[in-house]
């Protein structure tokens, strides 16, 4: 798989046009993103839709997930639809921020025989699915790559594209505070705020309020921390359990690894959640899904992917199935040892 940057400008540029193109002479769009949507994937999703409404086309957004609350303030995230069904008629898939085709949930399969697919990401452990990519490791954020593309289209930036762009980023650089974030990170949200986005608005909405439930879900989440026994390693869970004593959901857990990774010396910080559905597999198994923050020093995107994940050196996750929390909680102390 070629991944290309900004910085090879000719090679981008050639597939960028490849894109455009494509995109140019597609008749009825499918945009889809990952199951369980972050912020960086459901604002480049919500952009990239209107911006192919704006040139024309006929579009179909979807998420095989609930759109979590906090994105909801998003205007046209109430274009996003669940139905499956909605791809009949679609030519051209554009899918986006997805390093492997499965990370879109069902779908995938339906993906695998599709006319065109266009992969548009900005994950270096990207599996380079698709008849054309557009991989930039070097974009703070998959919403960076939809902003070119919305460029090369020759629409206007509106403000609710603008928006869902600048929330895209917003989140995937921790509020700027993740080495991802540079000098091109600012220039490209100025221009954001001056097609329309609000700055305050957008924090307001992500991190302006909790329930009490998500509270009471992080004091849970911190009582569970546990610390390795070099010291370099912390490690919290969360359960099914947990969120039915909360009433909280999947999407109130968004942030809460940050306060382990936080942790004066710790160079690797992990979250185990427990997914739902894990009367469906084998032998009693469960499924998990594990997170990994690191401080810079670790790539965990290299660790995430023995493990057929993949991500970021600093972030990344992967998926896995154990009959119980502590199988899986024994696989991380073996990994803290080699810290």
């Amino acid at each position: 798989m070629e991944i290309v940057s900004t910085a090879s400008s000719n090679r981008f540029k050639e597939k960028m046009k490849e894109i455009i193109e494509t995109l140019n002479s597609s008749r009825r769009i499918f945009v889809t993103t990952h199951v369980n949507p972050d912020g960086d994937a459901i604002g480049s999703l919500v952009a990239m839709g209107l911006a192919l409404f704006a040139a024309g086309k006929k579009v179909v957004m979807y998420n095989e997930s609930t759109i979590p609350t906090l994105y909801r303030f998003l205007s046209g995230v109430d274009r996003v639809t669940h139905d499956p069904e909605a791809i009949d008629g679609c030519d051209t898939a554009v899918i986006i921020d997805c390093g492997d085709l499965h990370r879109m949930g069902r779908m995938a399969v339906e993906m695998e025989d599709f006319p065109i697919l266009i992969n548009i990401d900005h994950h270096a452990t990207n599996s380079g699915f698709g008849h054309y990519r557009l991989i930039d490791p070097k974009a703070c954020a998959s919403a960076e790559i939809v902003y070119r593309i919305i460029e090369e289209l020759g629409v206007s930036i509106t403000t609710s594209i603008a928006t869902a762009l600048y929330t895209g980023i917003l989140t995937d650089t921790g509020s700027f505070r993740f080495a991802n974030t540079s000098r091109e990170t600012f220039a490209l949200c100025e221009m954001l705020v001056a097609a329309g986005a609000n700055p305050s608005d957008v924090a307001r909405h992500l991190y302006g309020q909790y329930s009490i439930g998500r509270l009471k879900l992080l004091n849970m989440a911190l009582d569970s921390i546990e610390i390795s026994r070099n010291g370099k390693l912390s490690l919290m869970a969360l359960t099914q359990e947990m969120l039915a004593e909360t009433g909280t959901v999947p999407e109130d857990i968004d942030g809460m690894i940050n306060y382990a990774r936080r942790i004066e010396n710790i160079d690797v910080a992990v979250l185990i959640r427990e997914n739902r559905n894990g009367n469906h597999l084998a032998g009693n198994h469960r499924p998990f899904h594990v997170s990994l923050r690191s401080n810079g020093i670790v790539d965990v995107a290299a660790v995430a992917t023995t493990y057929g994940g993949g991500g970021h050196p600093t972030a990344a996750g992967f998926q896995v199935e154990a009959a119980t929390l502590n199988d899986i909680k024994d696989r991380i102390w073996a990994l803290a040892d080699t810290l």
